[in-house]
Formats: structure tokens, C-alpha cells, sequence
């Protein structure tokens, strides 16, 4: 069964088109937040996901296109993921980057909660806010349903810190998406909601 997505989320201030594919694919990111672009193509490529967004905002502060780019693509993983029949659930990974390391733990238990332990020594990375990376994984969390803890190890460079942030996560992603080796829900209520 194709594990895909797709949404498309209008409002006064976003006009976001998201598609994803859990088990690979083309990769295409163009948002008005150059900086994101660089961070969701880094997710795409190391948890193995197709993924294709185009996202315009209203030009204030890049806060709206941030956050609704993080509710479009959990919203993508829950609908993605179904009955999360089959997948290993829990994922861990600890990635370096240079003078970065962090820590990323991932449960798709159905229940969002976001441990955020990242700290960031400049106020912006390019054209994006360090402060709305935290709003962007908060979005995420709470649309796709999940547990996800980032918790920063070493690092003073916010370009490092930042990357190593989503590399950790979507490597620890790619293991609890990933196949557990049997067709049942690992929970003992029988259901992930």
C-alpha cells in the first residue's frame, strides 16, 4: 500500500502545496524561506522520503510560512502513516555536524509532545528566525501526532546546531517509519491514535 500524502492549506496568510511519500521519491522545495528549503530538503533526503513543497506567505516575518509548513507536512505524516500497521514506531539518532551534535528520539504514538533542548547563539540563519525552528517543530508535532525530543549535545555554530537538528530527526523518523517485521500495531491497546 502506498504510504503518501498530499495537502494543500490556504489561509489569509500561507498558500502551501505538500506532497509526501514515505518510501521515497522526488525531492523539490521552494519557499519563501530559503534557509527552510535547505532544512526540509536535509529531512527529505536522510529519513528516504519523497517529498514536493511549494509555500508563499505574507511576507512579514516568515513566522506564518514557518509554522504552517510545519502543520502541512504532520498533517502529511499522519495521514502517511494510516493505521501505522507495520512500521517500528520508535526511532533514535545522534548526528554530528562539525562542532554540532544533537540527539533526536522519535515515538509515532499518536500523542504530539516536543522536547525542544536546542539553543541557537544568533537570532537568524539567513532569511529564517533561530526562535521559529522551535514553532516549526511544535507545528509538526502536534499535526502529525508524535513524540519527538531534540536535544542539543555540543555546538555554538547555528548553522551546525540547526542542520544537525533536522538530520537527527529525520534519521530517528526514518527508523520508526521504517518496517518492524510484522503487520501488527505495536501497542498494547492495538491501535496508535
Amino acid at each position: 500500500m502506498a504510504r503518501t500524502a498530499s495537502v494543500d492549506r490556504k489561509t489569509k496568510e500561507t498558500q502551501i502545496v505538500l506532497r509526501l511519500d514515505l518510501d521515497g521519491g522526488e525531492i523539490a522545495i521552494d519557499t519563501d524561506v530559503k534557509f527552510l528549503d535547505h532544512m526540509l530538503e536535509a529531512f527529505a533526503k536522510h529519513s528516504g522520503c519523497g517529498l514536493l513543497v511549494t509555500g508563499r506567505g505574507d511576507g512579514l516575518d516568515n513566522h506564518h510560512l514557518v509554522e504552517d509548513v510545519g502543520i502541512a507536512l504532520g498533517k502529511a505524516i499522519y495521514d502517511a502513516l494510516g493505521e501505522k500497521r507495520g512500521i517500528a514506531r520508535f526511532g533514535s539518532m545522534m548526528v554530528p555536524l562539525d562542532d554540532a551534535l544533537v540527539a533526536a528520539s522519535v515515538d509515532l504514538s499518536g500523542r504530539s509532545y516536543l522536547n525542544f533542548s536546542v539553543k541557537f547563539a544568533i537570532e537568524d540563519l539567513g532569511d529564517l528566525k533561530t526562535e521559529l525552528i522551535r514553532e516549526f517543530f511544535r507545528a509538526l508535532v502536534d499535526n502529525g501526532r508524535f513524540n519527538l525530543h531534540l536535544v542539543q549535545m555540543h555546538g555554538k555554530v547555528a548553522h551546525h546546531v540547526c542542520e544537525a537538528a533536522f538530520k537527527a530527526f529525520a534519521r530517528a523518523f526514518a527508523q520508526a517509519k521504517a518496517g518492524s517485521g510484522s503487520d501488527d500495531v505495536l501497542s498494547t491497546k492495538g491501535l496508535l491514535e
